[in-house]
């Protein structure tokens, strides 16, 4: 009997960092039915990143550019606020690259993300609720103050890494998976850096194309990883003159949103995807021609504990 023996000297062993990006542009077919045939809607799919998330871009963009710039050495571990996908692509590339991480995460996050963080090897402080993600913000940088030696405070929502990740991937990736012919980008935001990064790419390449922010209608909108700018701590890298317009969408629309995607769609979505597919769909039914891209943050699976999501 032949057998076939393997070396582990003869495969080549790809990292993880080296799959972040190039994921796929899906077309919505079902949920745009009514639209003039001249108006299509696609949606990154960035769920296919190997954490689950867009995160993942800005995650590994941030660590490696603190190492490069020698911000992070060995011996100190990673410091961030996160509401859960941030954190989970900085533990993914952390346990990869053999670098500790620290996180502080409201402790209403859903029990799927951290249980994934928990077992991911994360350092876990989880901060009141009530305080939100901004509590969790302000509890690292004092953290970060007290203790310089021990972390790199990676601050997702200050940190040029952030929005460059998208300048130099997100943005090129829609432009040219679109043939360039892609006339409105519209994304949901919270530390805002895919609109930042994307919209500041596109932009460059053809003025004409309309940048489009996501925002929920109220300060307490039950629109998890969202922000509302207006009663928010604005984030550092936030600009609010890159983007065009902003549209505003309530709870009960990205829920039904959420829903719908996946038994009219076959995509199993989780709630910023859905809010996004519903600004998406009220910038394509003011059209009479037009290529509307959105971005998909993740999939559904670290939102399954969410009953009123699913009923």
């Amino acid at each position: 009997m032949n057998t076939l023996t393997i070396e582990k000297t003869d495969l080549y062993v790809d990292s993880l960092t080296n799959h972040v990006g190039n994921t796929p542009l899906l077309p919505l077919r079902r949920v745009t039915l009514g639209l003039p045939p001249s108006v299509s809607v696609f949606a990154k799919a960035e769920w296919f990143n190997p954490a689950g998330s867009i995160k993942d871009r800005a995650a590994l963009n941030i660590i490696q550019t603190a190492i490069k710039n020698g911000d992070l050495t060995p011996g100190k571990r990673l410091l961030d606020s996160t509401s859960g996908n941030t954190g989970i692509a900085y533990a993914t590339f952390g346990a990869v690259m053999g670098i500790p991480i620290t996180l502080a995460l409201p402790e209403n996050a859903s029990a799927e993300r951290i249980a994934i963080l928990r077992s991911l090897g994360v350092d876990l402080i989880l901060t009141d609720a009530e305080a939100g993600p901004e509590g969790a913000m302000l509890l690292v940088r004092e953290m970060a103050e007290k203790y310089p030696d021990k972390y790199f405070y990676a601050d997702q929502y200050s940190n040029p890494a952030n929005w460059m990740a998208h300048y130099f991937s997100t943005g090129p990736e829609i432009y040219y998976q679109t043939n360039r012919q892609i006339t409105h980008f519209v994304a949901v935001m919270g530390t805002s850096g895919t609109m930042m990064g994307t919209g500041r790419y596109l932009k460059e390449q053809n003025p004409r194309i309309q940048l489009v922010g996501g925002q929920p209608t109220r300060p307490k909108h039950g629109l998890e990883g969202m922000k509302h700018m207006a009663s928010a701590i604005q984030p550092a890298i936030y600009d609010a003159h890159v983007h065009d317009r902003i549209v505003k969408i309530r709870k009960d629309e990205a829920y039904a949103m959420v829903r719908r995607l996946g038994r009219e769609e076959g995509l199993f979505v989780g709630l910023s995807s859905g809010a996004a597919a519903v600004a998406a769909l009220k910038v394509a039914s003011e059209l009479d021609e037009g290529v509307v891209v959105t971005v998909f943050p993740d999939a559904g699976y670290k939102y399954l504990s969410n009953e009123e999501l699913w009923k």
